[in-house]
């Protein structure tokens, strides 16, 4: 009899993914939450968003065998309430908060690696005189306590380019802010966390020189293991826009096995256990040094068909299993490919969609390139405004996601595949006129 799994937000990707899982049969797949409300909604009740999925749980005719989830905030903090109101195993609220709180979670790096945390502090963008209170020299960035997708993060190189950004980060800092609040009052919070609520930012030292990289891995049972170590490659001219991610990493060796010693040494201080997780970090090649950007209470959903396309399963296969108690069944290097990438088709001024690569183009390129998958953002008559979750610089149309047997290829393979997937977008003047 196979196990019934429950998705929060189970979404196209999933659906098309989860499939592909070694064991397959081994599985049933059940959404879990409306993928609106729990990570399209324009704001949330994290209560009610609870109470919601249980009431759903409790209503199935069957076993409830694992509940996952590969989205951000609220996604990684429904998890272990649910969980933990089912008896299952999985990191505890605290330890996940340690992850996804970015205050908390510099304070808990800054214990466990200091070696590689940059300055910080918390700052209060509602105080008047925040502005007073800095600590961190200029030139730095500011970003709120939970946000994700770089949403409302700024690098500020003056005391007049923080006054600009500040109404805006007052602005939309609550549809993550309160439900944050709301999460951390399930908490007895430590005295150094309990004045910083979700309504506060995070100010910090600049660390965006160097090649930056993500470690996927899991916890099972006390133990930190890797799943693999994924690039990032970011715009040239807006350092905070990730353009691609490349899989596996070209880092060196060593800069991999001391990415990976920092990696367990943090992880097993926060004390979180039982699930996947991914932390995010910069190598500096002029000095060597490496610098962690920030830890993820979940996998990159990001990542999944990359890992599909090299190691011959989406690394959903971790997260699963390690949710079942099993010791997860993920291939190595048996995929498609030796690399593989998710190219972002991103465009840096806002318009109006005119034109979106037709469904007959899109087959072409995914029948031309075994393997290969496209996703749409966008729909033709909207404008880019109205897309969710994107940076403070540009607009991600889709995304692209192929593989090839080398760098070079994969790079030529991408261009390709641009190309043959042509948006039109019609730019708008300063009063949002065509």
């Amino acid at each position: 009899m196979a196990w019934n799994v429950f998705v929060v937000g189970h979404d196209d990707l999933s659906r098309r993914l989860l499939p592909t899982l070694r064991h397959a049969e081994d599985y049933a797949f059940h959404g879990l939450l409306p993928l609106d409300e729990a990570v399209h909604a324009q704001e949330y009740h994290f209560d009610r968003l609870v109470a919601d999925a249980l009431d759903e749980l409790e209503r199935f005719p069957g076993s409830v065998d694992a509940i996952v989830g590969v989205w951000d905030f609220p996604t990684t903090a429904l998890l272990p309430v649910l969980r933990d109101a089912l008896g299952h195993r999985g990191p505890s609220l605290e330890a996940v908060l340690k992850c996804e709180h970015k205050y908390w979670s510099r304070l808990e790096q800054s214990k466990a690696v200091p070696e590689c945390v940059p300055a910080f502090q918390a700052l209060d963008p509602f105080d008047e005189h925040a502005i007073d209170t800095l600590e961190v020299d200029y030139p730095f960035w500011i970003k709120p306590v939970k946000a994700h997708s770089s949403q409302l993060g700024f690098h500020i190189a003056d005391e007049r380019q923080l006054r600009e950004a500040l109404p805006l980060i007052r602005k939309g800092i609550g549809r993550f802010g309160e439900p944050l609040s709301e999460v951390c009052r399930h908490l007895d919070l430590p005295d150094e966390v309990a004045g910083i609520d979700g309504h506060h930012c995070v100010v910090e030292q600049i660390i965006s020189a160097g090649r930056q990289c993500t470690l996927e891995g899991y916890v099972q049972d006390g133990r930190v293991e890797v799943t693999g170590i994924v690039d990032s490659v970011r715009d040239r001219q807006h350092r905070s826009v990730l353009m691609r991610y490349e899989y596996p990493s070209a880092l060196p060796d060593p800069v991999q096995a001391r990415i990976i010693e920092l990696s367990r040494r943090v992880m097993t201080h926060i004390g979180y256990d039982d699930a996947p997780f991914n932390i995010e970090f910069y190598h500096e090649e002029e000095s060597d040094r490496l610098w962690l950007l920030e830890i993820n209470a979940r996998l990159s959903r990001s990542h999944a068909a990359i890992f599909q396309l090299v190691d011959g399963a989406p690394h959903f296969q971790v997260m699963v299993d390690v949710a079942l108690g099993i010791p997860p069944r993920m291939p190595f290097r048996e995929g498609r490919y030796a690399v593989a990438a998710k190219q972002m088709l991103r465009v840096f001024e806002n318009g109006i969609v005119r034109r979106i690569p037709t469904a007959e183009e899109i087959e072409r390129v995914e029948t031309a390139h075994p393997g290969t998958l496209v996703e749409l953002n966008v729909r033709e008559g909207m404008r880019l405004t109205e897309l969710l979750h994107q940076d403070s610089f540009s607009w991600e149309l889709g995304v692209l996601f192929t593989g090839a047997e080398d760098r070079d290829a994969l790079r030529r393979r991408i261009r390709d595949c641009q190309d043959a997937l042509p948006f039109e977008i019609a730019s708008l003047s300063s009063d949002g006129e065509e």
